[in-house]
């Protein structure tokens, strides 16, 4: 007689399209190899790669089917061979490779940090990739320091409110390009200057910028050219439509740099310590049941979303 394994539920999608591709699948519990763990997921976060992915535009998941999502926060179950880092009953959050949006994944222990406790499962979902693919940029590659002239395209989305908090964390000067009606909520996060993304040309507005975060792509970055000052960093973090080539900025004498958030549980453990002192707070636009990743994926798209978007799954 054969036991049933466990079973959980995924997102997939079988062809790109629109969000009325994505459906819900039941599957077999993963089980975790030697080194991973499985962790039961709470809360996922939606980022701008998963639609992306989705639609095809950029196929970061590769050729469909595929489970999308990058970000989750949840509980350990079972551990691999080898880990000794966490055990069952530990809270958890991280950073993958694709496949997060389920009710269970398995990924290496590496990749995944302790949630603070005063994080919420949501709140903590929607930290990873924004968080990483900040400090990636401006630390990790730019070495921002105090009295650096910092600006950040996008300023009150997901990626870009977690670098104007990871900057100001680190002395910098932060300038952001957002819609008016985003400036109070950018304001609050210590944003020191501020452009209206809509009636006025940041490309005259902004100059002597040590490090220039372009999370839009398209025109951005070449305009974004003329507010650096000599040596300045241009940090590209579109996977699609880049709108120049490194050729471009080396040309004038300036920086470029791909940046991209990469999977570190030692850095998110890093991270964890200034997401529990305040010094980033993470907002979270809205907070949807796992059954309405459509939705989540609609709202994205808008463009017009506050902070970071979070699919809650039920324990």
């Amino acid at each position: 007689m054969t036991t049933e394994r466990p079973r959980a539920q995924v997102l997939t999608q079988h062809r790109f399209g629109g969000p009325d591709v994505l459906e819900v699948e039941e599957r077999p519990r993963p089980e975790p190899a030697p080194g991973e763990v499985l962790i039961g997921v709470r809360a996922a976060g939606v980022n701008p790669v998963d639609w992306l992915a989705r639609s095809g535009i950029a196929p970061l998941y590769g050729q469909p089917p595929f489970t999308p999502g990058q970000d989750v926060s949840g509980v350990v179950e079972t551990v691999g061979a080898d880990v000794t880092r966490f055990r069952p009953g530990d809270e958890v959050f991280g950073h993958l490779h694709g496949g997060g949006h389920a009710t269970h994944v398995t990924a290496p222990a590496a990749y995944f940090a302790a949630k603070p406790a005063a994080l919420d499962h949501v709140h903590a979902a929607a930290a990873p990739t924004a968080t990483l693919l900040a400090w990636q940029a401006l630390i990790g590659t730019a070495r921002i320091g105090p009295g650096s002239r910092v600006l950040i395209h996008a300023a009150a989305h997901g990626p870009g409110h977690a670098a104007v908090q990871l900057a100001k964390a680190e002395g910098a000067y932060v300038i952001g390009t957002a819609r008016a009606e985003d400036h109070g909520f950018l304001r609050d996060l210590g944003a020191d200057e501020l452009v209206d993304e809509a009636g006025t040309d940041f490309a005259e507005a902004v100059h002597d910028v040590d490090a220039a975060l372009d999370l839009v792509g398209g025109d951005h970055g070449p305009r974004t050219l003329n507010t650096l000052h000599p040596n300045g960093i241009l940090l590209c973090a579109v996977p699609a439509d880049l709108g120049l080539s490194p050729e471009d900025a080396e040309g004038r004498g300036l920086r470029f740099a791909l940046v991209q958030a990469d999977p570190s549980g030692e850095r998110l453990t890093k991270i964890a310590s200034l997401l529990a002192d305040g010094r980033i707070r993470l907002h979270v636009a809205a907070a949807l049941p796992f059954a309405q990743a459509a939705k989540a994926h609609e709202l994205g798209e808008t463009g017009r979303v506050r902070g970071g978007l979070v699919l809650t799954i039920p324990d």
